[in-house]
């Protein structure tokens, strides 16, 4: 039997989370997405990032270890992944990784995180000619389907990226409040796509993930580099050329720059990743600034 997609994500966590890890990422996802209600469920051990004042000092005093209270969530939440399946995410990352690998592996570890807590959790994925969307739901099984969504139409031969147009969907069509979990190709974010961003985060709340270019330049001589995009071939000479690369590196971090500017503009926090490995802990990064953005 197949290894599933859920599991190949789930096993990349425990292989890089131990147990106090996977504690803290997870009551990381639950402090950002349900916060805490009036009653608490039950107690478990502190762990850094936790507030001090969730600790209950007459339990902590019959212990050895400092206990919190870990509370009951006030309601369901709705997540949303947000999924860029152009042609674009079939390429490379710069760890040699598919970066519809990297996507996966991000989109269903915040995705396994809802669906442990008990919240729903749909997908609107596509590309600048097509969007499509999946309902909430909040199993397992739902989840795994999703992911192999994402996988299978993530394709060399399928058409090209657009994000606003999936944006635009969801203005157009959704109504109730979400929370939605972008998970972006590396390329600039034009003045369209930020004014979506603008509508959304007036209703949303919005995590932004852009899953990183491999970098031409820094790629062995002898093998063949060329964009996904159009085909066209880098000559090795050119990409290794030092003058090449010192404008590739100026550009790379010009755009870096933009992007970052616009996001923190529209006040998304946003982080990059351009490896399966480095999944689990740019996650647990990014819901801890949520986290602290929402205190």
């Amino acid at each position: 039997m197949p290894t599933t997609m859920l599991t190949r994500v789930k096993s990349k966590l425990f292989v890089h989370a131990r147990r106090r890890s996977r504690g803290m990422l997870e009551g990381e996802y639950a402090s950002v997405f349900h916060g805490r209600s009036l009653d608490y469920d039950d107690l478990r051990d502190y762990v850094i990032g936790d507030e001090v004042r969730d600790i209950d000092w007459k339990a902590s005093a019959r212990h050895t270890r400092p206990l919190v209270k870990r509370y009951v969530a006030n309601r369901k939440q709705n997540l949303v992944l947000v999924v860029d399946t152009g042609r674009g995410m079939a390429a490379t990352t710069r760890s040699g990784e598919s970066k519809k690998d990297v996507a996966v592996a991000a989109a269903g570890l915040v995705g396994w995180l809802a669906q442990r807590h008990g919240d729903l959790v749909g997908l609107v994925r596509g590309t600048a000619s097509s969007t499509v969307s999946h309902d909430l739901r909040g199993t397992e099984a739902h989840l795994e389907l999703l992911l192999r969504a994402v996988d299978g139409a993530t394709r060399l031969d399928g058409e090209q990226s657009n994000l606003a147009v999936q944006l635009r969907w969801i203005v157009q069509n959704v109504k109730r409040r979400l929370f939605l979990l972008v998970v972006a190709d590396d390329r600039d974010l034009d003045p369209a796509l930020d004014e979506l961003l603008r509508r959304l985060h007036v209703q949303h709340e919005i995590l932004w993930l852009t899953v990183e270019d491999a970098d031409p330049t820094a790629i062995d001589a002898g093998v063949t580099a060329y964009d996904v995009a159009d085909g066209y071939s880098l000559p090795t000479g050119v990409r290794l050329d030092p003058k090449v690369r010192a404008a590739w590196a100026a550009e790379t971090r010009a755009r870096l720059q933009r992007t970052n500017e616009l996001l923190d503009r529209r006040a998304i926090n946003h982080a990059r990743v351009g490896s399966t490995d480095q999944v689990v802990t740019t996650v647990f990064a990014l819901l801890e600034r949520q986290r602290r953005a929402r205190r």
